[in-house]
């Protein structure tokens, strides 16, 4: 089932990504209760987890990592309309956007450069195929595994309980990794 969800660059890509982050919450849920995680009927184990650990890793580090060098890199800064917060901003978002969609930009990045059409290019490269087969990698691990009945420890994934763990594993997640290019915007606003 799982394994049947990943499409590259199809319809269903959002869904994918928010099914490995299914996968980290009943993992931390399984550490919180001291259990074997279970997800689907199926043991959550180290290499699944590292499959899934990478794909949430995929996004930050493709974004953040173009991003940074994009500020440093000086044919990228000569296409910039505005410098400062806002341009960051507009340099963060053209990766966001291309990492995890189609790419857009704001209006004032220029993002038809040499450095920008192939840097953008590989973070949607990155962020589509790479995310996939993390997913499929971990969803063929599944896949061979036997289905274990549910126990009186099984942690139930069909409750608010389950809702409000992986919303807050989510806010975590992204709040964390994103906090630093937060703190970058703000501090340069203010001074």
């Amino acid at each position: 089932m799982l394994l049947a969800a990943f499409s590259p660059g199809g319809v269903g890509a959002g869904l994918y990504g928010f099914l490995v982050l299914a996968v980290v919450a009943v993992f931390v849920a399984g550490l919180m209760v001291g259990r074997t995680p279970e997800y689907l009927g199926k043991k959550i184990e180290t290499r699944e987890m590292k499959l899934a650990m990478l794909a949430v890793l995929i996004y930050p580090i493709t974004v953040l990592g173009f991003s940074a060098a994009s500020v440093m890199v000086k044919s990228a800064l000569t296409v910039w309309a505005n410098a400062g917060p806002h341009g960051l901003t507009e340099i963060l978002y053209a990766f966001a956007s291309t990492n995890a969609n189609n790419g857009s930009a704001f209006a004032g990045l220029s993002g038809n450069t040499p450095w920008f059409n192939t840097t953008l290019g590989l973070a949607m490269f990155l962020g589509r195929f790479r995310l996939c087969d993390s997913g499929v990698g971990a969803g063929g691990f599944f896949r061979r595994q036997e289905e274990a009945p549910a126990s009186a420890g099984t942690f139930p994934t069909d409750g608010p309980l389950f809702v409000g763990l992986l919303l807050g594993v989510i806010v975590i997640l992204y709040l964390l990794q994103y906090f630093p290019a937060l703190a970058l915007v703000q501090s340069s606003s203010t001074s």
